[in-house]
């Protein structure tokens, strides 16, 4: 239960959403605090940084946003961060500083902390990801099981009641997830720990892991 903790996934000063973790003892509790929490921050951030183009969204000046990349609030984009060509986020969402959306990429109900890399063809949803994360090509973070019962956790022989409907993935700090990787519903993956490319994850990764495909996960020298 302990690598579980927010302090033991995220450094929780590489995020503007700090506050949103306050009294929380696990990441995914604030999965349904997300959407409130962005607007209220969003009216009190600096108009002389954040511009105010549609109601409910704030983009920092220092932040790039293709014109062909279709945005609704809750929404808020930070320093120096890049929404790239047809990006599509749909709010509930917080995009860290220096952090990159790229292509068809999608987003909702999510935080991505600073210098978050999501650059190609990926869905992530109702999920956290922490500082220097990056998801490869085509990396999906699936949020609903497929017989839509309330998502658990497995810590060894303990099951975790988490009470959501909608969770898809929390990555620690400096997770690698290759392309084509499919994040379960609960995934939690450690800090620096690697997904190899095409593995279906389940469950619980340990930190500095690389998890080369289901069932083979070993410690990183």
């Amino acid at each position: 239960m302990q690598d579980l903790k927010v302090d033991r996934l995220l450094d929780l000063t590489r995020t503007i959403a700090a506050p949103v973790f306050e009294g929380c003892s696990f990441p995914w509790e604030v999965l349904p605090k997300i959407k409130v929490f962005v607007v209220s921050l969003g009216v009190t951030l600096n108009p002389d940084e954040y511009d105010n183009p549609l109601p409910n969204v704030w983009i920092a000046r220092t932040a790039k946003v293709a014109p062909t990349a279709s945005i609704a609030g809750p929404l808020i984009v930070c320093q120096g961060a890049e929404i790239r060509h047809s990006a599509y986020i749909r709010g509930s969402v917080i995009v860290g500083c220096g952090a990159v959306v790229g292509n068809s990429c999608e987003l909702k109900n999510c935080i991505l902390f600073d210098e978050v890399k999501v650059p190609h063809f990926s869905y992530v949803g109702d999920s956290i990801l922490g500082w220097g994360a990056h998801l490869g090509a085509g990396a999906i973070t699936s949020n609903v099981k497929c017989d839509k019962s309330l998502v658990t956790l497995r810590d060894g022989d303990r099951v975790i009641e988490t009470g959501l409907y909608k969770f898809g993935a929390i990555l620690g700090d400096m997770v690698e997830v290759g392309a084509g990787c499919v994040l379960n519903p609960g995934c939690i993956i450690g800090r620096n720990s690697t997904i190899y490319p095409l593995t279906s994850v389940r469950g619980i990764v340990p930190p500095d892991s690389i998890m080369k495909s289901r069932g083979n996960i070993v410690r990183k020298i």
